[in-house]
């Protein structure tokens, strides 16, 4: 048995789980931060900028929210599970499942998002500017919606092994990289063009697109507990339904959640998304 597994079952439980969730609370942190720091730098181009992209962050915080701590909470119960009761092949089996909800998922959101985003941020109230920059931001953000998917749902398939500090380092060196980038590319600072909006959501999907090559580098690697492999195991429809029996009900809670803050802004007055929207969406990118 691997060390790593021994200790998640015969270590004392209370050192246990504060080692496991102290990680976690760094990641928390970490995430909330790199939005409102965004928030700051989109405000320097003007209010319509700053309420266009507060209508996406909804959104964007559902799909964090259920690819991260919902879906993904499925995915590392159940590795966990697996490899509990000694079943390595099915940890194994279990993560490159997971990676096929990821990519489902992330398509999902895509085709979604793009194809009524015109017609949902308009509801929002988005118009004119506003509108034009909501559409910008997340034609780009959810046109990479894959790369979130994989990046949170291979952090979670890691997390599943016992190891929590290579998500946590892996997200907080991506948000020391992150941090000036956003500015750079939104503003135009240094040698970078400048994007606007855009460039806020291209450092986003940037991080995200390198943080999921390290979890793919790592996993491919010997220090891995597990090593998905494609040619290891079919597809069953009884792994998928071990991730998704934790995860299914709890993207529903989350859903309900986010479409009330929704519906909340849909009723309120065009000229007060500037203010109210982004004090709505720094409270929501707080929860994780």
């Amino acid at each position: 048995m691997n060390e790593r597994t021994r200790l998640l079952l015969e270590a004392p439980i209370t050192p246990t789980l504060l080692r496991l969730a102290a990680p976690n609370v760094l990641v928390m942190i970490v995430q909330a931060s790199i939005g409102l720091i965004e928030t700051y730098f989109i405000g320097m181009l003007g209010t319509e900028a700053l309420a266009g992209v507060a209508m996406v962050f909804p959104l964007l915080m559902l799909m964090q929210m259920m690819s991260a701590g919902v879906m993904g909470g499925g995915i590392s119960s159940a590795i966990a599970r697996a490899l509990g009761a000694r079943r390595l092949h099915e940890a194994e089996a279990l993560a490159v499942h997971a990676t096929v909800i990821a990519l489902s998922f992330g398509i999902a959101f895509t085709l979604f998002v793009l194809g009524g985003a015109r017609w949902l941020y308009t509801i929002l109230g988005g118009t004119g500017p506003s509108l034009e920059a909501a559409l910008t931001y997340s034609n780009v953000v959810f046109g990479g919606a894959i790369l979130v998917w994989l990046f949170n749902s291979l952090a979670n398939v890691i997390r599943g092994t016992g190891n929590m500090m290579l998500p946590a380092i892996v997200t907080c060196a991506g948000a020391l990289a992150l941090i000036p980038l956003s500015p750079c590319l939104i503003l135009g600072w240094g040698p970078f063009p400048r994007l606007g909006v855009a460039g806020g959501a291209w450092a986003l999907i940037g991080f995200y697109a390198i943080g999921t090559a390290a979890f793919v580098v790592y996993l491919r690697s010997q220090r891995s507990v597990v090593h998905p492999s494609l040619h290891s195991l079919g597809f069953r429809w009884a792994l998928f339904r071990e991730i998704l029996r934790v995860g299914a009900v709890a993207a529903v809670a989350r859903y309900r959640r986010i479409s009330r803050s929704h519906s909340a802004r849909a009723w309120s007055d065009t000229m007060v998304p500037a203010q109210w929207q982004v004090t709505a969406s720094a409270r929501d990118s707080s929860i994780y």
